[in-house]
């Protein structure tokens, strides 16, 4: 019987008609944790957004990428500095996530947070369960946005608290998807039952 081509029930091709797509809703089903990019200027003014755009790159040398808005103010002061803490927020953390995303000009002035000795950035001690300072090693700009590529000298890790996810456009516990029941262990098949393979004459059961 010939071959024929079953058209996909997808949405028509949009780049036809010249409109690029929306990656908004394509992203919005693949859920991430959530981390505040923090950096201090050259005045030592705070400087800070919501980042959920970010990926381990290599682990020698420890390096990761986090994709910030190109226009953002928190950026500019980033690449000049040249350095910055990635605090990821655990699961209590919400308002803190709104916060700064929000752009609000007194986030810092509304969260706890210290410098430690050789951070990258402030360190937001009560929102964060991990932290890792970060040095800029190379950036690669692409549309509205730009790729920071940072190697992580440090890394600080509680292990009292728990991720704070986000997809779906609303926010998740970890602790609540970790809970949910997991699927049955499949029963053990008996070897009697199992398939057969026959390698040199020799009926084997695997």
């Amino acid at each position: 019987m010939p071959h024929r081509s079953v058209p996909h029930p997808t949405a028509p091709d949009e780049s036809a008609g010249g409109r690029p797509a929306d990656l908004r809703p394509f992203m919005a089903a693949f859920p991430t944790g959530v981390s505040v990019v923090t950096t201090l200027d050259s005045d030592s003014v705070p400087h800070g957004l919501t980042c959920t755009s970010l990926a381990s790159v290599a682990l020698e040398p420890a390096t990761l990428v986090v994709c910030i808005r190109a226009a953002s103010p928190t950026l500019a002061v980033l690449l000049a500095e040249g350095h910055f803490a990635l605090n990821l927020l655990h699961e209590r953390a919400r308002g803190t996530s709104d916060l700064f995303a929000s752009g609000a000009p007194d986030r810092f002035d509304r969260v706890e947070w210290r410098l430690p000795l050789g951070a990258g950035g402030p360190h937001l001690t009560a929102d964060a369960h991990a932290v890792a300072d970060c040095a800029v090693v190379r950036t690669v700009g692409f549309g509205d946005h730009t790729a920071v590529f940072a190697e992580v000298r440090r890394v600080t890790v509680r292990d009292d608290r728990q991720p704070l996810l986000y997809g779906l456009r609303r926010y998740a516990p970890w602790s609540a998807a970790a809970a949910a029941p997991q699927p049955a262990a499949r029963a053990a098949v008996p070897a009697a039952l199992r398939p057969a393979t026959t390698e040199g004459g020799t009926r084997v059961v695997r």
